[in-house]
């Protein structure tokens, strides 16, 4: 694909799903398949995007702790920050950055913008952290019958499960925020103010705003999304790189989910110590560092992990076609987790899958 082509698919990625999402076919992954065997060509630079936010705290700790750049070696780590998944992927599409942290709606629409060629999923990193938070007076979903309810972004993946969820419990939603319930897309700093000042009833929402939205402003969870996936697991952010940067440089991809296997272990390891390393790169990047109590609980709420729980993404690809979001798309060949189960299996450990289920 020509970088022309994949500049303009950038563009195309930051629309709405509902105007530009594409029916995709699987891509061949005969290349992908022998770029996770052998290979072991090695780049000088890698760019690696993520957000300056606690559910990416695997590759806030590879960047803070030197992680990454430990397992990259000669290779030089360019790290980047993106605030929004859709700018993530038109930085990956347009050539700026290599691979990045990104949550799964954001990749499910890129893989469908690049009809199957432009990324591959290599990676899970971090799961759950994520619910409904209302009024205290709201006790059951037919209480939300007229109120106002805010997702950070008209089909992103809180989008998604709170429609989903809606249609499950026979509410209506449209995208213009009518409907028995009112959905109003807004950014997550919004989302607060407006909840704190009782502009909103209430607000699905990932980590730290599920925390937040309670500890600060008294809400009370109606949905803790966990208990709607099996075993509680579900993707929250993965860690993607473009087709063509895997196929040329197989041995940087494996050193850069070396250091993304150390921070997951670094998390198990010391718990508090990787809080106080991420809540000091957030602090570094916005200068808004959590507060102790938020960021405890942020963290009993998610889980870091290596498996993507792939199942998990494709009853939400599913999901979203079902609320309108999405048109159908063939996510058969999205992941490529040779490379990762290669060192897990190095290391001893259980490797993960990519099945649908």
């Amino acid at each position: 694909m020509s970088s022309r082509t994949l500049r303009a698919l950038a563009l195309a990625a930051t629309a709405l799903i509902t105007a530009t999402a594409l029916t995709a076919c699987g891509g061949d992954d005969k290349d992908a398949a022998s770029a996770s065997g052998s290979g072991s060509a090695e780049a000088s630079a890698i760019r690696l995007g993520y957000f300056p936010n606690i559910t990416h705290t695997p590759a806030l700790l590879g960047v803070n702790k030197g992680f990454f750049q430990e397992a990259l070696g000669s290779t030089k780590l360019e790290a980047k920050t993106f605030n929004a998944g859709p700018a993530a992927i038109e930085a990956l599409f347009s050539g700026a950055i290599d691979a990045t942290y990104i949550g799964p709606n954001p990749a499910i629409n890129g893989w469908a913008q690049s009809k199957g060629e432009g990324l591959k999923i290599i990676a899970g990193s971090t799961s759950a952290g994520a619910g409904l938070v209302v009024k205290p007076g709201i006790t059951t979903a037919a209480g939300l019958q007229g109120k106002k309810i805010a997702t950070p972004q008209l089909g992103n993946t809180q989008d998604v499960a709170l429609r989903a969820w809606l249609k499950e419990n026979g509410l209506n939603a449209d995208t213009q925020g009518g409907g028995d319930v009112s959905i109003l897309p807004q950014d997550n700093a919004t989302i607060l103010q407006a909840f704190a000042q009782g502009a909103i009833d209430g607000a699905w929402v990932p980590e730290p705003y599920y925390s937040r939205l309670q500890l600060e402003s008294g809400g009370k969870v109606l949905v803790d999304e966990k208990e709607l996936w099996p075993g509680g697991q579900f993707v929250t952010t993965h860690l993607i790189v473009t087709q063509e940067f895997l196929k040329k440089y197989p041995g940087t991809v494996k050193k850069l989910l070396q250091g993304h296997l150390k921070a997951l272990d670094y998390i198990k390891a010391d718990n508090t110590g990787a809080q106080k390393a991420a809540n000091d790169q957030l602090a570094a990047l916005s200068g808004k560092p959590l507060k102790d109590n938020i960021l405890a609980a942020s963290f009993q709420n998610l889980t870091f992990t290596a498996d993507p729980i792939a199942s998990s993404l494709f009853t939400s690809a599913q999901h979203a076609q079902d609320v309108g979001l999405l048109k159908p798309v063939d996510l058969n060949g999205i992941y490529d987790l040779g490379p990762l189960n290669e060192l897990l299996k190095a290391a001893g450990r259980p490797e993960v899958s990519d099945a649908a289920a």
